[in-house]
């Protein structure tokens, strides 16, 4: 099969496509006829050396497929068929033809998502979902900040935390990213941090609150200024680490606030875990999708020829939306 491989820690240039062995589904898999992959801020840093995949997982990028079921291994107790339509959440190895991976994360695509886009949701779903409801405990009323308003992560983030009734705020880059924000995925309160400081424009938006949730993947460079936007009692997630990984942290603010800062991840979790998260999207975001309440944004897609143009295209930052590779 063709399957994309990093040649060396570096930019774009250093993806090159090789023909491999395709996998073989172990005790408790299913091997997927791959139709479309997702790209995530985690395929970046592992091009370029920063986040290797866990032990035991492959070396190929990808944490999300489209695909069909090709083969099951031995003793798998999941009810699907050959041919079923289906999406999987991966540790590695979705940028290829084929993938074998635990049943516990594979799902069938949500009614009335076509095959390519669903290659959009499994990753975004899980993190989003994983984190906003099951580790913060978001509830309705509450103030949700979610930063990087236009990019997986933050499409999905705002979508479901309007379906679950918070207010919600979030942070872009541009005008036009900002109009995204509060038109198509309809949030309440959206700040062009180039332009704004986030903690006091949140409050002057939201009646002097902070927010109750903040989803981070900013990680050093926002920490001070999300301690500050948080209300009392507030939890920051942090999920990501664009912005660096040390900064000082103010204890005694922390303390005044009651406040709670949490880190996570989702790639290196044991399968048992990730099951339980996609039974919980299966369950809440599917018919969410179904319905209408959340809506897929695809940005762009490429060939699996065009990897290099498509983390180019990925890297600059321009995208609103998902980037897919099909293959």
């Amino acid at each position: 099969m063709k399957a994309v491989y990093i040649s060396e820690p570096g930019g774009p240039e250093v993806l090159d496509i090789r023909e491999v062995p395709a996998p073989v589904p172990g005790n408790g898999e299913v091997l997927i006829d791959v139709v479309a992959t997702g790209l995530n801020r985690a395929d970046v840093q592992q091009r370029r050396g920063f986040y290797p995949p866990p032990p035991g997982a492959s070396d190929i990028p990808g944490l999300e497929v489209s695909g069909r079921i090709a083969a099951f291994g031995p003793g798998v107790t999941k009810a699907f068929s050959l041919g079923d339509k289906v999406v999987a959440l991966l540790a590695g190895g979705g940028y290829a033809q084929q993938v074998a991976v635990s049943a516990e994360q594979v799902l069938r695509i949500p009614e009335g998502v076509d095959l390519i886009t669903a290659a959009a949701l499994p990753e975004v779903a899980a993190t989003v979902y994983s984190n906003l409801i099951m580790t913060a405990q978001l509830q309705p009323g509450e103030t949700v900040l979610i930063h990087g308003a236009t990019g997986g992560i933050g499409t999905m983030a705002i979508q479901l935390a309007k379906a679950y009734g918070a207010t919600v705020a979030t942070t872009a880059g541009t005008d036009e990213k900002v109009s995204t924000a509060k038109a198509f995925l309809g949030a309440d309160i959206a700040i062009n941090y180039t332009d704004e400081d986030f903690p006091e424009s949140l409050k002057a938006s939201n009646g002097g609150k902070g927010a109750d949730v903040i989803l981070d993947v900013v990680g050093a460079k926002y920490l001070q200024q999300n301690i500050d936007a948080l209300a009392d009692y507030g939890r920051l997630v942090i999920i990501g680490l664009q912005g660096g990984t040390k900064a000082e942290i103010n204890l005694g603010q922390l303390l005044s606030k009651r406040a709670a800062v949490i880190g996570t991840a989702l790639r290196p979790r044991p399968v048992a875990e990730k099951g339980i998260i996609m039974s919980a999207v299966r369950e809440v975001v599917w018919p969410m999708l179904t319905d209408g309440r959340i809506k897929p944004l695809v940005a762009k897609t490429f060939p699996l020829e065009q990897v290099r143009q498509a983390h180019e295209y990925f890297d600059s930052g321009e995208h609103m939306g998902k980037v897919l590779l099909l293959l």
